[in-house]
């Protein structure tokens, strides 16, 4: 056996070896990586309550010892992947999307979420700016302050009323039919107040919150 095949065996020998060596370190991997496992969801997570202690995702939302607060560990009890945090963020985006929605004059991308009563209302508004030529060209900045003024919920049907007010802040400008600005500015945003209670059957398959009522 010649000098360059005896060369050839050993360097293919300490290949072997580094093969192994890595393979007991690194492990393994067969076609695609195996996800990793995932951890089951706890209910209400981020918000651990303490045995006699308040529950923080309530109190930080609503008066400890008030009648909503007692509403809403209720609502819990009956369905233990509500979380009011959660609900308030929720309702926060709901506000912006039916909002624009109504100065846009496009309830049917909304109506999912909004009562029956609500939808004609709104829908009357829109119809009686259409008749009159009027369009309204708003664009949404955001909501400053967001609070839960009051919670209504019946144990026995399941049925929960929270009722939220927004103050939320948008440009607003109306033109008449031949083109003119005759309300709003378009550059100076205005703030606007709205208290919106929403509605929906706790522990239902529906996870859908509706627009019930409006107020100011």
């Amino acid at each position: 056996m010649n000098a360059p095949i005896i060369q050839l065996l050993v360097l293919a020998g300490i290949a072997v070896f580094l093969i192994l060596k890595l393979r007991s370190v690194l492990g393994t991997r067969e076609g695609f990586e195996k996800p990793p496992v995932t951890i089951e969801r706890r209910r209400n997570p981020g918000f651990e309550v303490i045995e006699g202690g308040p529950d923080r995702d309530i109190v930080d939302n609503v008066p400890e010892g008030s009648d909503a607060a007692k509403a809403l560990a209720a609502m819990k009890r009956v369905d233990g992947d509500f979380v009011v945090g959660d609900f308030v963020q929720g309702a926060r985006g709901a506000y912006e999307m039916i909002l624009m929605a109504f100065e846009h004059g496009d309830l049917a991308s909304v109506q999912p979420f909004i009562s029956a009563e609500i939808y004609e209302a709104f829908a009357d508004v829109v119809e009686d700016r259409a008749q009159r030529g009027l369009t309204i060209e708003s664009e949404f900045i955001g909501v400053s302050d967001i609070a839960i003024t009051e919670v209504e919920f019946d144990e026995a049907s399941r049925e929960a009323d929270v009722t939220v007010r927004f103050m939320g802040e948008l440009t607003y400008q109306v033109r008449d039919a031949a083109g003119d600005v005759i309300e709003g500015n378009a550059t100076t945003p205005k703030r606007q107040k709205d208290v919106w209670t929403f509605s929906r059957v706790m522990g239902s398959d529906d996870p859908n919150w509706i627009l019930v009522a409006t107020g100011d």
